[in-house]
């Protein structure tokens, strides 16, 4: 991933964009930090990057995360709206992806590839601190991750009578259940929801409730 966010050789380059809303507890900050975000992409799309990596690590005591899928989506279906989708590739690097349907859900609202740096991270740890008994090196444990993850893929994708990734991605080939149709229509424009539920405002609360916890630790 760093070498695809340093690469700069005049035809191809990559944009990093921060998924990070202020963490006010105003009702709009998650809307307009996915507005910033969406205008930060389509800006860097016109400047000619090929390779948009959307990364939650610069949160701090005043910025809480964006949830990755939201993000994604956003910015996924911004693009397409803009007619530039088409020039571009979405790179997640999120923290709150580590099980198969995390990967999925991603997969199927525009990511071109998945960074679970906290997953690896935790693996890691855990094999360095001993609560992890096993024999195997982190090599081993990244690979095991990693194949797990791809095999939970591909029986995913076999479910829905889908046999390679490109057909997949993007496809939205997934029900919405628990999210108002103001925030389908918006960021996950064109899915299947039956079942309405919370909106922006919730999900902000709750990215909220997790961020304060964090840093008042």
């Amino acid at each position: 991933l760093e070498k695809i966010r340093s690469i700069d050789t005049g035809i191809f380059q990559a944009k990093t964009l921060q998924t990070y809303f202020k963490a006010d507890g105003h009702p709009d900050s998650m809307k307009h930090g996915l507005e910033r975000l969406c205008r930060y992409a389509e800006d860097a799309v016109h400047d000619g990057f090929e390779v948009l990596i959307l990364c939650d690590r610069a949160v701090d005591s005043e910025h809480a995360t964006i949830p990755s899928l939201l993000a994604t989506a956003a910015v996924h279906h911004h693009l397409i709206k803009k007619g530039l989708h088409g020039n571009v590739g979405i790179v997640v690097e999120a923290g709150d992806v580590w099980e198969v349907h995390h990967f999925a859900c991603l997969l199927a609202f525009g990511a071109t590839a998945i960074n679970p740096y906290l997953a690896l991270a935790s693996i890691r740890n855990m094999k360095a601190n001993g609560t992890l008994k096993t024999e195997l090196s982190w090599e081993e444990l990244r690979k095991n991750y990693i194949k797990a993850v791809n095999d939970g893929l591909l029986k995913v994708f076999s479910k829905m009578g889908i046999s390679t990734l490109q057909s997949y991605q993007g496809a939205q080939i997934m029900e919405i259940v628990g999210l108002n149709q103001e925030v389908v229509d918006k960021y996950f424009t064109g899915a299947v929801s039956r079942i309405e539920g919370i909106g922006l405002e919730e999900l902000a609360k709750e990215a909220l409730v997790k961020h304060w916890f964090a840093f008042s630790r």
